[in-house]
């Protein structure tokens, strides 16, 4: 089996779309996240001419395009009812499929916080409408959010589609005050096979990443969040390669209780 591949976020790395694909190529990542972007989140992804041109990029750089991730729903608010929810939705499916990415992830965090039944209720609602238009283009939809395990599977349910996952970050959760692991154990088959690899006060992505490989969750990409907006090279790549030795623990020693 081979190990998972190793990725980078573009909206934490200094350069943007098919400059952040190059950048990828460089420092020796197999995939790259790219964000939709948007007011205050950059270029449009889905500008005139620049899927084209991120497509020449990738296949120049040898670097696939994982993901399409929606952040300005953090600002929009998923649940907000404004018009451009599901406008947003629209052009990040139709960019994923241009693109070759077979997943496009949804926040929720600020102005779509997931704080309780009702916006569990109505977060449900949206993105069960998304997961069908995903699953008509072929694609996956998660959802990344602190939810527990409880939540998390109401929230499975009430979206009822089998073109929808959860995305798991191995930090998001222990910064609201929760246990990643628990939420591995208790709902491995709702994840994503894309898993966000990120530090933090109070953080062990070994641990987590250990759980997940206990599980038998099918893992195809790492994929570095770390904030390197920095531009500082030497750490980016130090970071990637700690990466690569993560992913080869998913062939090495699957079992073990820390990677």
């Amino acid at each position: 089996m081979s190990p998972p591949l190793v990725g980078v976020v573009d909206w934490r790395l200094p350069v943007r779309g098919g400059a952040a694909v190059e950048l990828a190529g460089r420092i020796g990542a197999d995939g790259v996240q790219l964000d939709l972007g948007g007011p205050g989140r950059g270029e449009r992804l889905d500008g005139p001419g620049r899927l084209g041109r991120i497509r020449e990029a990738s296949c120049r750089a040898g670097v696939a395009v994982l993901a399409v991730a929606v952040n300005a729903m953090n600002d929009i608010g998923l649940m907000s009812g404004d018009a451009a929810v599901r406008s947003t939705l629209l052009r990040a499916l139709d960019a994923a499929g241009a693109l070759g990415a077979g997943l496009v992830f949804v926040p929720s965090f600020r102005r779509s916080a997931i704080d309780g039944t009702a916006a569990l209720r109505s977060t449900a609602e949206v993105l069960r409408w998304a997961a069908a238009e995903a699953a008509a283009r072929g694609l996956l939809l998660a959802s990344e959010n602190v939810l527990d395990s409880r939540q998390a599977r109401a929230m499975a349910t009430a979206v009822g589609s089998d073109s929808f996952r959860l995305l798991l970050d191995t930090y998001n959760l222990v910064a609201a005050g929760g246990d990643p692991v628990r939420l591995v154990s208790a709902v491995p088959e709702l994840l994503a096979d894309q898993i966000h690899v990120k530090d933090g006060p109070g953080g062990d992505a070994s641990r987590v990443l250990a759980a997940v490989a206990r599980s038998g969750t099918d893992v195809g990409a790492l994929v570095l969040e770390n904030d390197h907006r920095d531009d500082d090279a030497a750490r980016l790549r130090r970071d990637l390669a700690r990466l690569r030795r993560y992913a080869a623990r998913f062939t090495d020693a699957p079992n073990s209780e820390e990677f």
